[in-house]
């Protein structure tokens, strides 16, 4: 079931969103080589929970095994989602996808940036700057009166027209009060076709792109998903409202580039 927010809910969405937000510019802070994604994790923890909100994603249930053991999904080079924090070292040239959630106030919030680590090669990324600008040419489609299909349609043929693969077994999804809503929001799709978008329809739109073939597996821990080939992937992620005229971004990376200043994506 489809449920539209009110404008007072749509303001505890963002405030949820833009913690988030903040959440990421303090991972930013410490991305470099030598670190390590738990690291990262457990500077995030502190300061969701210090800001009087939960992490989302620690403890979510997985049908496939434990439930998720952090509060950051950290997936790193050919890691596509939903990678553990653990005690690998970043590395020079590496680069590191980082998902946050957050619950406060009896709503969620949800995005997601691509870091380069160091010096990385301009090939991976142009992967990131690709599939960031896929994210926004997918909100300019989240309008009342558009179909879903319509986001996914926009992100594809953006994406492949780069020759890059996108990830069909994961996709985005409504928010709110619950943290994955309906409708699901493929990062592919056809014109005209899925649910309707209304007002207050409230959607995390995450392309997941890879630099090679868009075939995925999930690794043993029954979390992580990389790709086939091993080849790079990319996720960036905003929740936006659904409005009448263009898609209110509740969500902000605008403090995650103020921390990375000219290496921003």
């Amino acid at each position: 079931m489809i449920f539209l927010k009110t404008e007072d809910e749509i303001e505890l969405l963002r405030q949820s969103n833009l913690l988030v937000g903040k959440t990421l510019a303090e991972v930013a802070k410490l991305v470099k080589p030598g670190v390590t994604t738990r690291e990262l994790d457990k500077v995030a923890e502190e300061f969701i929970r210090d800001h009087g909100a939960i992490p989302t994603f620690k403890g979510f249930p997985n049908q496939y095994g434990e439930p998720f053991p952090a509060s950051l999904c950290t997936s790193v080079n050919d890691q596509v989602v939903h990678g553990i924090p653990n005690d690998i070292v970043l590395k020079d040239g590496d680069i590191v996808s980082v998902d946050c959630g957050t619950y406060m106030n009896g709503f969620c919030g949800d995005s997601a940036y691509t870091f380069c680590v160091g010096e990385v090669d301009e090939e991976v990324r142009n992967l990131l700057k690709v599939t960031k600008e896929a994210l926004y040419i997918g909100i300019q489609n989240a309008v009342q009166g558009k179909r879903i299909g319509d986001i996914g349609y926009a992100i594809q043929q953006y994406c492949e027209s780069h020759s890059y693969g996108v990830v069909r077994e994961f996709v985005g999804h409504g928010i709110g009060k619950e943290m994955h809503e309906d409708p699901q929001v493929p990062n592919y799709g056809k014109r005209g076709y899925g649910p309707l978008m209304k007002r207050g329809l409230c959607i995390a739109i995450e392309p997941m792109i890879t630099l090679g073939d868009r075939q995925v597996i999930m690794e043993r821990d029954g979390w992580t998903v990389r790709t086939r080939d091993r080849k790079c992937a990319a996720h960036f992620e905003h929740t936006v409202a659904v409005g009448a005229g263009e898609a209110d971004i509740l969500s902000s990376f605008k403090f995650i580039e103020e921390v990375l200043g000219d290496k921003a994506i």
